[in-house]
């Protein structure tokens, strides 16, 4: 079974402009459009822009779901048994 990312980007070409999109996969089928930018005169632009963006785009995720776990700790626990 081949592991795939969750999160990636791709490059599109839209008439004489590229697009790059930073993609989420729901399913083994089904792919949801995270972020979108486009306008780049070239395709190596929307792929740096893309590469770019996906690593700022997943720095902040994490750090987001870092904040949120540590809401939900309760402050009580104990973790030694007497």
């Amino acid at each position: 079974m081949v592991k795939d990312k969750k999160y990636d980007f791709r490059v599109k070409q839209d008439n004489a402009c590229w697009a790059a999109e930073i993609v989420r996969k729901v399913t083994s089928k089904k792919t949801v459009v995270s972020k979108r930018q486009n306008g780049f005169a070239s395709e190596s632009e929307a792929q740096e822009w893309g590469q770019k963006e996906l690593k700022t785009f997943l720095q902040s995720l994490q750090e987001r779901n870092q904040h949120r776990s540590r809401q939900h700790k309760p402050d009580f626990v104990k973790t030694t048994v007497e």
